[in-house]
């Protein structure tokens, strides 16, 4: 019996109409979704694998608990786990901002306002950039295992197993199987190995530990390994920190001998390899920590217990959140082939579970890549090898950084947007500097890039780093975060950020000369440039994507003012102010206009900074404006389909919004072709950036569930939304399935099963006790439910 058919039984035998206790009925009516007779590989979450990574990064398997990182690679003569640790980056606290680039302002407004965009970007490039272009995330190293007479094996197998955050190697070799697994521990801060065989007394090798970094390599005791170093300068900031990373070996049978700098284990039964890792960081403004202490601190919280609790406790952490949602969108026989198998045939063939394993994947790596407490998930979560990593590995503010957490509300992850809530705050102490330094204005900016210094100021060069307006964008996701969850008390913690932000805009804009309109100047569309009167140019004044999120930050400003009663005239002040933001609007070709003039290259460019206000904002929707909806629409053909790996992600969350599931599918046969993802499933630019995984399980879940449009009759404080179900489900693809857990703005919980491509059954759970309206096609329902009631609708 069909998953989905099963989960539709289940709901049938909940009332119709409202119940009480949302949250008990979900656990009764999920609990064995697992259970129920499909083919194994449907039901297990799992990527694998007949061959190991062997040198291929791309092709190893991630582990991580928000702070550590692993990449498994499941070689049986010489294995490697390559590590990371969040906060290893190159440099030390430091202010790029310079205190004089604000007496330039007034002269590069002038060029630019007279027409001449070069000489505009000149200055800019000479007098207005930082002082640096930010600094590097790093990698710690590797530890190496070393089996000899493992040559010659037999059924091998590697997997990563989503469900329970575990990496397995199984092989044989003289008749004795062989197993390691795994799995890195949010809750013993530790990268743990076990290694078993079937046969007692067979277990031997070395352990040694590399790194391209400036360290040393020490058996320190008879079974530890101490890598320890010192982070490197760049851009002329000196290196200020120190690292620590330590691997214990503990062994059950036989011995244990240390050389200089590896460990040899003879004859073991089993090994437990625990590994920490640590840097002298502390915050973006301090680095006076000590890693040795807190590994020392790790081991001894970690020595009074088993590797089975350590397993089971992991396990139970991650499944708190991961299985908060289920997903199935069918089966088909190419699900049991293995996982680089399935990619390379997505697109020819019909296999909808391995949609659903893609979509899982990216929670999966949000789970590991950003937990509370940690630093937020950055161009490649937090999984690299290389000192000089693409982009640096930093936070790219013009959509990148945005789009990792664009899955954590909708696919029941709140929580996990700490990290990037608490780097918003920072951002905003340094943004402070660089708004007064650079510009002579009040509040904070960022520009299109940050770090783990919190970088705010303009990098690279104009073209790409004189975009003021970075900082704005991630306004919206701080009051995403309180559509979801209603949390009046977050609001208030947030507010003076948002409020910060506001202020800045309010200071930076100026009236245009020729159309009175309130904006920008100077600034860029990011990274893409215009052909006008005068060639082509970058450097401007108003792009259409400014405007879009200046509007968000001052109206979401002013509704988190109104929600806590504050700072009635500076509502004033922002109500007005959003009537002189320029309109958006739709040039000759019937495009979305990007710049104030109608100046748009036709091109196949990757970004489509213009149609923010399609996706992530909600200024445009088909119901409400479809004369720029259409525009949009024009503007996505014209840019066309295939791109890198993260304007894919992008553009499938944007065509979501069109509600034109076929070709969100054909975005996705894309997105998980060969060229756009690695056999480790990673995202390809190419190279790796981890935001078209985010952005591709972001967009699955629009096609599913989508909850950005306000009811019509809504006061502005009110958090009542129109839930929209299966707005963009393709035609004949996904004919028949379920989803559980997704979230909707407004606190609700939402359940959802489908078959011959058409709805059969929601079930709604409030989670704040607000109203809501339902939507299937033309068919709606308002509810006004009470917290932890629940509502099952037939249409």
């Amino acid at each position: 019996m069909k998953k989905s058919a099963i989960l539709a039984a289940i709901l049938v035998c909940t009332c119709l109409g409202l119940t009480e206790g949302a949250s008990s009925q979900r656990k009764e009516a999920t609990s064995g979704l697992k259970d129920h007779g499909l083919p194994k590989s449907n039901r297990d979450l799992v990527l694998w694998y007949d061959e190991a990574a062997d040198q291929d990064w791309s092709a190893a398997l991630p582990i991580g608990n928000g702070r550590l990182g692993g990449m498994i690679f499941g070689n049986v003569v010489k294995d490697r786990i390559q590590l990371n640790e969040d906060t290893l980056w190159t440099g030390q606290p430091n202010d790029p901002s310079r205190p004089e680039a604000k007496e330039y302002l007034d002269k590069v407004r002038d060029e630019i306002f007279n027409g001449d965009r070069d000489t505009a970007q000149q200055l800019y490039n000479d007098h207005m950039m930082g002082k640096h272009s930010g600094m590097m995330y790093q990698t710690v190293g590797s530890l190496y295992l070393n089996f000899p007479g493992h040559d010659a094996f037999t059924g091998y197998r590697r997997q990563l197993d989503l469900d329970t955050a575990v990496a397995k190697t199984q092989y044989s070799v003289g008749g004795i199987a062989y197993t390691r697994e795994y799995f890195a521990s949010p809750v013993d801060q530790l990268i743990i190995l076990r290694i078993t065989a079937d046969k007692k007394g067979s277990i031997s090798f070395t352990a040694s530990m590399d790194t391209p970094m400036t360290a040393t390599v020490t058996a320190s005791s008879p079974n530890v390994l101490t890598l320890s170093g010192v982070n490197n300068a760049h851009e002329g900031v000196d290196a200020g920190m120190t690292y620590e990373c330590r691997v214990k070996i503990l062994n059950q049978g036989g011995t244990v001998n240390a050389g200089d700098d590896s460990i040899t284990v003879r004859d073991a039964d089993t090994v437990t390899i625990q590994i920490a890792a640590a840097t002298s960081f502390v915050s973006f403004d301090d680095i006076s920590g000590d890693p040795a202490a807190r590994n020392d601190a790790t081991f001894k919280a970690a020595a009074p217990r088993t590797y089975a609790k350590m397993l089971a406790e992991h396990t139970a952490a991650h499944q708190k959140l991961f299985r908060r949602v289920s997903i199935d969108l069918g089966y088909t026989e190419n699900a049991k082939a293995t996982t680089d198998l399935r990619r390379n045939a997505f697109a020819a063939g019909n296999d909808p579970d391995f949609a659903a394993l893609y979509f899982q994947y990216g929670r999966y790596l949000l789970i590991a890549s950003s937990r509370p407490g940690t630093q937020p998930a950055n161009l490649q979560g937090i999984w690299n090898d290389q000192m000089n990593p693409p982009w640096d590995s930093k936070y790219t503010t013009n959509i990148n950084y945005e789009m990792n957490y664009w899955p954590a509300e909708v696919t029941n992850l709140s929580e996990l947007t700490e990290p990037f809530i608490t780097s918003t705050k920072e951002v905003a102490v340094t943004g402070t500097a660089t708004a007064r330094n650079h510009y002579d204005c009040g509040g904070w900016v960022m520009h299109h890039n940050t770090d783990l210094w919190r970088l705010t100021v303009p990098v690279d060069a104009a073209q790409y780093g004189g975009w003021p307006t970075g900082g704005g964008w991630l306004i919206l996701h701080l009051w995403e975060h309180y559509l979801y969850t209603g949390d009046t008390a977050y609001l208030a913690e947030v507010y003076p950020v948002m409020k910060g932000s506001a202020q800045f805009f309010l200071d930076y804009c100026v009236e245009h000369p020729t159309y009175g309109w309130l904006v920008t100047a100077p600034t860029v569309s990011p990274e893409h440039g215009y052909q006008d009167a005068t060639g082509g140019a970058w450097m401007t004044a108003g792009t259409t994507m400014d405007s879009q999120i200046i509007r968000d930050v001052w109206n979401n400003t002013c509704k988190a003012a109104e929600i806590l009663d504050v700072d009635k005239p500076l509502q004033k002040q922002l109500i007005a102010s959003v009537e002189k933001l320029p309109p958006m609007q739709i040039g000759k070709r019937g495009q979305l206009q990007e710049w104030l003039e109608d100046v748009d290259v036709a091109d196949n460019h990757r970004h489509v900074s213009h149609l923010y206000g399609l996706y992530p904002s909600d200024q445009i929707t088909v119901e409400d404006t479809p004369e720029f909806a259409d525009a949009a629409k024009t503007t996505l053909i014209e840019r066309g389909d295939l791109s890198t790996g993260w304007s894919l992600g992008w553009k499938v969350n944007l065509w979501t919004r069109l509600k034109d599931g076929d070709h969100v599918y054909d975005l996705l046969k894309l997105l998980l072709h060969s060229d756009r993802t690695y056999p480790n499933m990673f995202d390809a630019h190419p190279p790796f950036q981890i935001d078209g995984n985010f952005g591709g399980t972001s967009g699955i879940a629009e096609m599913l569930l989508q909850s950005h449009h306000r009811m019509p009759d809504t006061k502005p404080a009110e958090l009542a939304f129109v839930i929209d179900l299966l707005p963009a489900l393709p035609d004949k693809t996904w004919p028949e399935g379920s989803v559980t857990g997704l979230r909707a703005r407004g606190g609700f919980e939402v359940d959802i099963v489908w078959k011959d491509g058409k709805l059969t059954q929601a079930v709604i759970r409030s989670l704040q006790g607000n109203r809501c309206q339902l939507r299937y096609g033309q068919q709606t329902k308002s509810l006004n439910l009470k917290k932890n009631q629940s509502y099952t609708w037939q249409p």
